[in-house]
């Protein structure tokens, strides 16, 4: 065999692998930000003397694994070498695989330091900063060179092992997957396409945008060219991002497809595939706190880690149960257990806030150890609506009332401060007077109030400084407002064009500010800008520019669309003109809408959907149809509708039965949903799905006009129409499907609004039953 290839580690990897012990601790510790932390650095070092040296860079080798990284600072004058770690509050709160942890990396950047200056002995010091107070708490330890250096080599062998059976791993994954077949015996028509579209988006480097319709195998067509790409593209991970639940069974039954599920005897699997799963449904203790105190699969959780993790990789496919089953073998916990295991796994399949929100866990561990990683993005149209969620926030009056009637002496002062803000604010955007019943006074701000802002950075201070000394006193409503509170002014400090600040009035002491994000793109493009290559694909990503624009996409992104398999004959689609879902006209048009659901009905029996634009509108309807068609069976979407019932009202379109389900255009029922054949064979839409044109809607298309220069295009028209394809595409999903799709509005007639619908529908029918109405928006 040819000489092995060079090892590298950096030494804050090499220690959290090899040095962590003890419990898992998760309690609540107010830390430093990052900005108070780089502070702190530089408030110690102005304390050294002048000979002091601050981020020295140091590296050996070791058996032949290279060790870098940049010591905080060392003394010649005293030969001391120091580790810096800023907190706040109580030291000895802090958790002993934390404390264990520092003194592993003082030790091996002493080793390091001894090595290349040839000193025999050496002074560890681990310097703890409270950043509140400037206080030092210094904790200091003699060590030879030869102590240091059998530590270091020991931890250079622990991982070496590891090292050495995850360069065997990489080439057996590598070779499995240059030899890997599609599970076919051909591609569906168009899927091929789509598959060599993404294979070159991985070969060069560049972002995909797919545009594919319903029942093409898009999930299949992208994970199998993507895996066929990595071993040549030399791609580290990949990551298959989605947005609901229902999108990571489907990636997985893909995976499955393509045989990396299979045992293999006693030999591990070559492809490691993992599942990630949210903190609330991996949790075996629910309400129990994460620390060894209160849960047993914290306690001792780093000592039990290292045999979890091997079980873990050997195992391979990981997803929700069998990532349960290994961490309840070695009685860890699931969730931190994956959360681990996201280091050593080929494939992840999770939520697309793993990469693209602020604190993204795949994304911060790919920029810490240098991953060259394949993003695959599915039903990349809600992407933009995700993140601008993951990049507002919002600030509750009401808790900040409750909470000032309980708060600890210490805290009433900062807390009345924010009290007077929150009515100062109040007054000052005219919102004394409570708005229409049902609907909140509501104010766009011209920008972010500062004193507002002050006030609430006061009292994140302050309720940080209190629990780091008095942690008993952690409330969850204590908590929680300083959660909010941190959101919020970490979000401020960023606070540009890409966000707008408004403030809701619900009534007396019932106020929400807000900080919107309207322009994902300003934070999205370093997401992308990390990845290797992103392909992101969905059935209605049109038109191009408004994706590209809103996400921030690279200027070299390539759109593709894959034509579909499906063709005109199989769907009827009519446009009534006749009616107006406009809200002015909503009681006129429910006699003409119900009585076109129920002439279509007899026409062809079966399962229908029918989508609103609101709940009102949907209930109104409902009302109406079971009054006038009392035979006619009738399901209905509810306000927070649960899980179960979800799947209840789907179960209903049984195959066989006839029936008409009522939903919200844009709900859980109008997108993701699968009901082949007979299950469902027509929709009615009765909207365009435009968002309302309120007051933070209009600022949205002022704000988007100004940057893009197409504001009712990307505030309304296009956002409406994506909703209203997704909701009609649910009606073909195979070739063998035939159905019906009823459009309710006279402003589907018009000539912009039918050339955005799907080209292979082919030219809808204008039906105008009652008088013609003027088309107008």
């Amino acid at each position: 065999m040819g000489e092995a290839a060079p090892r590298r580690v950096a030494v804050r990897a090499l220690c959290d692998f090899t040095a962590r012990e003890g419990d898992l601790d998760h309690r609540f510790t107010p830390a430093p930000s990052a900005r108070e932390g780089m502070a702190g650095h530089a408030m110690v070092a102005s304390r050294r003397g002048e000979g002091f040296e601050v981020e020295l860079p140091l590296a050996g080798t070791v058996e032949g694994l290279t060790v870098s990284g940049r010591a905080d600072g060392y003394d010649p004058a005293a030969n001391r070498l120091e580790e810096i770690k800023t907190h706040r509050g109580r030291l000895d709160r802090m958790a002993d695989n934390q404390r264990a942890l520092h003194w592993a990396q003082a030790s091996v950047y002493g080793a390091l330091l001894c090595a290349e200056r040839g000193l025999a002995s050496l002074t560890l010091a681990l310097v703890y900063l409270d950043v509140a107070s400037g206080r030092e708490t210094v904790l200091t330890r003699e060590a030879s060179a030869a102590e240091l250096d059998a530590f270091l080599a020991t931890q250079c062998r622990r991982f070496l092992a590891w090292a050495e059976q995850e360069a065997e791993h990489r080439a057996r994954r590598d070779a499995a997957l240059e030899a890997l077949a599609f599970p076919h015996p051909d591609f569906r028509p168009g899927q091929r396409d789509l598959a060599e579209s993404a294979y070159k988006a991985a070969s060069t480097g560049r972002c995909l945008l797919a545009q594919a319709p319903t029942g093409i195998g898009k999930t299949l067509g992208t994970l199998f060219p993507l895996l066929k790409a990595m071993p040549r593209q030399g791609l580290d991970r990949l990551a298959f991002l989605t947005m609901k639940t229902p999108g990571r069974r489907l990636a997985l039954d893909a995976l499955a497809a393509l045989g990396t599920d299979a045992p293999r005897d006693d030999a591990p699997r070559p492809l490691r595939v993992l599942e990630l799963t949210a903190r609330e449904k991996a949790c075996e203790y629910p309400g129990r706190a994460c620390h060894g105190e209160a849960c047993p699969l914290a306690a001792g959780f780093y000592d039990r880690l290292p045999a979890a993790r091997r079980a873990g990789v050997t195992r391979g496919w990981l997803d929700r149960e069998a990532l349960r089953a290994v961490a309840g073998e070695h009685g860890v916990c699931p969730y931190y257990l994956g959360q681990e295991l996201a280091r050593w796994c080929d494939v992840i399949v999770g939520d697309v806030n793993h990469w693209f929100d602020a604190n993204a866990l795949l994304h911060g561990l790919a920029r810490a150890d240098g991953w060259r990683t394949g993003l695959l993005v599915d039903e990349a149209h809600n992407l933009v609506e995700r993140a601008r969620g993951m990049y507002s926030a919002e600030l509750d009056q009401r808790r900040l009332s409750r909470l000032r009637r309980e708060a600890p002496g210490a805290l009433k002062s900062p807390l009345g401060r924010l009290s007077r803000q929150w009515q100062a604010l109040v007054k000052e955007a005219g919102l004394e007077e409570a708005g229409e019943p049902g609907r909140p006074a509501y104010r766009v701000l011209a920008g972010l109030p500062d004193g507002m802002v002050a006030a609430l950075s006061g009292v994140a201070s302050a309720i940080t400084e209190h629990l780091g000394e008095h942690p008993e006193q952690a409330s969850l409503a204590l908590q929680e407002l300083l959660f909010e509170a941190l959101a919020f002014t970490r979000l401020a400090e960023s606070f540009g064009e890409h966000s707008l600040c408004d403030l809701a009035r619900h009534g007396r002491g019932r106020a929400v500010l807000g900080l919107r994000n309207l322009v994902p793109a300003d934070f999205l493009a370093p997401r992308f800008a990390a990845a290797h290559a992103a392909v992101l694909f969905s059935a209605t990503l049109s038109p191009a520019p408004y994706h590209r624009d809103l996400l921030g996409l690279p200027q070299a992104t390539v759109w593709r669309e894959v034509a579909s398999p499906f063709a005109a004959e199989q769907l009827e689609v009519r446009i009534r003109a006749d009616i107006s879902t406009r809200l002015r006209d909503r009681e006129a048009s429910l006699a003409p809408l119900v009585a076109e659901l129920a002439g279509q009905f007899r026409r062809r029996p079966g399962h229908y959907l029918a989508f609103f634009s609101s709940f009102a509108y949907l209930e109104a309807s409902l009302a109406r149809f079971r009054e006038a068609h009392p035979e006619i069976p009738v399901r209905a979407q509810t306000r927070g509708m649960r899980e179960e019932a979800r799947d209840a009202f789907l179960a209903g379109f049984a195959p066989g039965g006839a029936s008409i389900g009522f939903a919200v255009l844009g709900g859980a029922f109008a997108e993701g949903i699968d009901l082949p054949g007979d299950r469902l064979v027509g929709a009615f839409i009765a909207t365009l799905g435009l968002p309302p044109a309120d007051a933070f809607n209009e600022a949205l298309k002022a704000r988007l006009a100004a940057r893009f220069g197409r504001g009712d295009d990307y505030a309304y028209r296009i956002p409406g129409l994506i909703k209203v394809v997704q909701a009609a595409g649910r009606v073909i999903r195979g070739p063998d499907d035939r159905g019906t799709v009823v459009l309710m509005d006279d402003r589907f007639a018009r000539r912009e609004v039918r050339e955005r619908l799907p080209a292979w529908w082919g030219p809808p029918v204008t039906v105008r039953d009652g008088a013609s109405l003027p088309a107008r928006w």
